[in-house]
């Protein structure tokens, strides 16, 4: 409770004020309503009757399609502030709790100014498929993969964390893959790096318990444009879905929901953990 609000009434204020921006945000005042949405809902925090707290922080990395594009409007659906990040392909967001930004993961070093002094969670989400016989994979390309997922990820981490460590309920979301586990045959180029990702959650959950909580989703093919080859025809699209237990092929908001849960004060106990969102893929065979 606020003081002199009920919760309700408060929610009932900020979604008036949610509406006013969006009907304001592509004009000239772009730029100062930008900046009085960011404090208004910076200052705006508060606490629910059963003490969840809201209008939290998060950073998502690689967030200009895919899973990433799905957990910034999820994060944003239920009413934080989300900077997001794209690097080649500039993208606008008409949600006014997503502010996007360009950033190149492997600039040495990366400008992180637009960031607010403190940050409740960073999802990193630049990720890449290639699916090839191993003996036709140029060392360079497992280097190119590594760099991209792991020295990035490590990047902007290490750049981040003066703002997590200024949060009450920090957490770090990493994306590994379920190759690593399950060992499928033309995935030694992304089950290297991904494996190295999963390497590296497990690290930095035992370092920095119990103040920042990091965990891995290893999601199985899922529906996004980086998978657009493995499923452009109604044939690779049935044959993918029938290799899954559950018979689908996974959807961006799958993991996006994944995300939301694990980031939020209901996985308070949860770190260092590789979280499998596959269809059954990994334990199931049926």
């Amino acid at each position: 409770m606020v003081a002199g609000f009920s919760l309700q009434a408060l929610l009932l204020v900020l979604a008036i004020y949610q509406s006013f921006i969006k009907i304001l945000y592509h004009t000239n005042y772009l730029k100062f309503i930008t900046k009085i949405n960011y404090l208004v809902f910076n200052c705006t925090k508060f606490e629910s009757e059963n003490g969840n707290t809201f209008m939290a922080n998060y950073f998502v990395v690689g967030a200009s399609s895919g899973i990433g594009k799905a957990v910034a409007m999820q994060l944003a659906a239920e009413g934080h502030q989300v900077w997001a990040t794209y690097n080649k392909h500039p993208i606008h967001s008409d949600h006014p709790l997503i502010q996007y930004y360009s950033l190149d993961v492997l600039d040495d070093p990366i400008a992180l100014d637009f960031l607010p002094e403190t940050i409740d969670a960073v999802v990193y989400c630049p990720g890449s498929i290639s699916l090839r016989p191993f003996e036709r994979i140029a060392a360079s390309d497992f280097l190119k993969d590594y760099q991209l997922q792991v020295l990035g990820a490590i990047n902007v981490l290490q750049q981040v964390l003066p703002r997590l460590k200024r949060s009450n309920n920090a957490s770090v979301i990493l994306f590994s893959t379920v190759a690593v586990q399950n060992g499928l045959p033309f995935h030694s180029q992304v089950a290297a790096s991904k494996g190295a990702v999963e390497g590296l959650c497990k690290a930095l959950a035992a370092e920095y318990a119990p103040k920042i909580r990091v965990n891995c989703i290893a999601p199985s093919l899922t529906d996004t444009p980086l998978a657009a080859s493995l499923l452009n025809s109604d044939t690779k699209r049935e044959a993918n879905a029938l290799r899954h237990p559950l018979k689908r092929i996974g959807k961006a908001d799958d993991m996006a929901h994944m995300v939301a849960f694990l980031v939020s004060e209901k996985a308070s106990w949860i770190t260092g953990q590789v979280i499998h969102i596959d269809g059954g893929m990994s334990s199931l065979k049926v």
